[in-house]
């Protein structure tokens, strides 16, 4: 079942929302197409020239408050059951809100929602309470009822692997309680397509209070779900990439109009005030939250509203409803606001010997594609967690943080991040494999990473960036033609990184010899020791006829490298903390509406 989650996480003082889409596989509804249409028919009122200069080439007009007196006319765009768009409220929510100020602030925001979204609502969208307790005894159960603790076990140990190989879970860590540190308990309402209403989630004892601007989000998913059913197939993507780009355009839109709405407020609307708690929910430290987790999830946030607001500004709503149909395929459409973007087909065959075997139950086939966004988080969170300066050696880890922190566009509600970077702004297409091998007393687990870039340069700089990356959980340089060893810290093993043309693959095992079992056309030799002889005395057998030519046969980055050394760039304070010293992540900073795809991160098992 697909749900559209609220979750409240508070740094500091300072409450965070957050909104996570669960789903369903698409074998468990059938019968609908991707390509089927969806009525998409607002209205046919008279149009005029938009009030919003810049934001479409005509709007659609609102009812007259003298109209809206007319009950309860669905048709009417700018009213909802006898509530204007331009009326006041006389309460406020200090001491909460009673069942009827609640349904009053209901129909209010409807009303405006229409206004700014040009469209009316089809029927109500009821907003219930549950308390904290029983929301946790019922409401996050079903799924996987069916499945053993073998396949659950399974699932579990797929998606470590995957979670490590962005370096963002630490081979001592397991995904699902990293994942539990940014989701855990912090649930404070959902939009249920299947039940067509939204549900708060308030703890015991405590008022009901919700921000109105976070109304409204919800109440544009509740829009959303009646023209284009939010239950389909289309709107969960089979692999983290996917539903992470699906989610750019079922959150971006949300969020635009919330921006939209946010100004009204500030301009000519009278809005009640957004709770001072942040509405309830669950908290907790912000040293407690994976970063590389809570910043992959938001991308869809950050980036999709610039994306749906480019759609709306290029062609009108009528665009959203187009791309609403046809949801976005990558991260990389949305964050570089490219419907048309090109993707590459991965030749992947897997070569495995020794006992490594992949997973073909979990993800599509057994890989999963992490994406751009998901890689360009992987790179920044290395400064951020580590200290690393990796998406640019020569500067500071304060600086390399920023890149991601102090995006050129601003968003109102919420902050915003930036997810592009020329390491990974060429991607084309990827697929992660992660393998097991269970052969012997001890168990092993891995994985091949074969990636797609759109140029051979592309490809180059991710390799380079990737290196860097090793070099700085590393005790020494990458030497080129070789395995690179990790002897410790968080992502010890040994790692193959080979390019050929647009194509870099990427192969770990817990010990060299493992990776050209994993991969034994990868061309690798095994890390000379210092008495001169390889480092497991195994021969590679390699039977790769590579091209890779002067780019691997030289390693551009030399084997004197200072790039990726683990050491902070001079002038940087290694002892200094990075939520001082980082704009975005102080004790004063405001994360507001963290937006999360909660079925991406326990996996999908197909």
């Amino acid at each position: 079942m697909r749900r559209v989650h609220t979750l409240s996480f508070v740094l500091a003082a300072i409450a965070l929302l957050a909104v996570g889409v669960g789903g369903v596989a698409a074998a468990d509804v059938g019968g609908v197409a991707a390509a089927d249409v969806d009525d998409i028919t607002a209205s046919a009122s008279p149009a005029l020239e938009s009030e919003t200069p810049g934001t479409s080439a005509t709007a659609v007009q609102s009812a007259t408050a003298a109209a809206c007196d007319t009950g309860d006319n669905t048709e009417l765009i700018g009213c909802w059951n006898g509530t204007h768009y331009e009326d006041e409220l006389a309460f406020d929510q200090d001491d909460g809100l009673t069942e009827a100020e609640l349904e009053a602030l209901t129909h209010l925001t409807m009303a405006r929602v229409e206004h700014v979204r040009e469209r009316p609502f089809r029927a109500a969208v009821p907003v219930e309470t549950v308390t904290r307790s029983e929301f946790a005894n019922g409401s996050m159960a079903g799924g996987g009822a069916d499945e053993t603790n073998e396949s659950v076990a399974a699932s579990q140990r797929w998606n470590d692997q995957v979670w490590e190989a962005l370096f963002v879970v630490g081979e001592d860590a397991t995904a699902a309680e990293e994942i539990d540190t940014v989701f855990g308990g912090s649930v404070s309402g959902f939009y249920s397509p299947a039940q067509d209403r939204i549900v708060l989630v308030v703890p015991e004892g405590e008022a009901v209070q919700i921000d109105p601007s976070t109304l409204a989000h919800e109440l544009v998913h509740g829009m959303q779900d009646q023209y284009h059913d939010l239950t389909r197939p289309r709107y969960v993507g089979v692999t983290q990439d996917s539903d992470l780009a699906v989610d750019g355009i079922v959150e971006g839109e949300a969020v635009h109009i919330e921006e939209r709405y946010a100004a009204r407020c500030a301009d000519n609307w009278t809005c009640i005030d957004a709770p001072s708690g942040g509405g309830g929910g669950g908290g907790g430290s912000a040293t407690e939250y994976n970063f590389g987790i809570l910043q992959t999830v938001l991308q869809p946030y950050a980036e999709g509203a610039f994306y749906a607001e480019s759609l709306v500004e290029s062609e009108g709503w009528s665009a959203v409803n187009e791309t609403m149909t046809n949801p976005p395929g990558s991260t990389a459409e949305v964050i570089h606001e490219r419907p048309a973007y090109e993707t590459r087909a991965v030749e992947f065959e897997d070569t495995a010997t020794d006992g490594w075997e992949t997973y073909p139950n979990q993800g599509v086939d057994g890989a999963e594609t992490a994406g751009e966004a998901s890689m360009f988080v992987m790179f920044w969170y290395q400064s951020f967690e580590y200290g690393h300066a990796v998406l640019e050696p020569t500067q500071s880890r304060a600086a390399n943080v920023r890149i991601h922190t102090q995006p050129d566009a601003q968003l109102r509600t919420r902050a915003n991040y930036n997810y592009a970077h020329e390491a990974t702004a060429g991607w084309a297409g990827d697929e992660l494999y992660p393998y097991r091998n269970d052969d012997g007393d001890e168990t092993r687990d891995g994985y091949v990473w074969v990636t797609e870039w759109q140029t051979p340069a592309d490809a180059a700089a991710f390799r380079e960036t990737y290196l860097t990356m090793l070099e700085s959980h590393g005790d020494g340089s990458h030497v080129a033609g070789e395995v690179y060893e990790i002897d410790d810290g968080d992502f010890p093993g040994a790692y193959g990184v080979r390019r050929e043309n647009t194509t870099v693959t990427v192969a770990h095992a817990p010990e060299p010899a493992g990776v050209l079992e994993l991969r034994p056309g990868i061309d690798l030799d095994l890390p000379v020791t210092s008495d001169g002889a390889d480092g497991d005395g195994v021969d590679n057998g390699s039977e790769f006829d590579g091209t890779d030519g002067e780019t691997d046969a030289t390693d551009e980055r030399g084997s004197d490298s200072e790039s990726g050394d683990g050491e902070a760039p001079p002038g940087d304070s290694e002892g200094s903390d990075t939520a001082e010293e980082t704009p975005g992540f102080g004790v004063a900073a405001a994360l507001v509406a963290v937006i999360a795809t909660v079925v991406v991160f326990t996996r999908r098992r197909r």
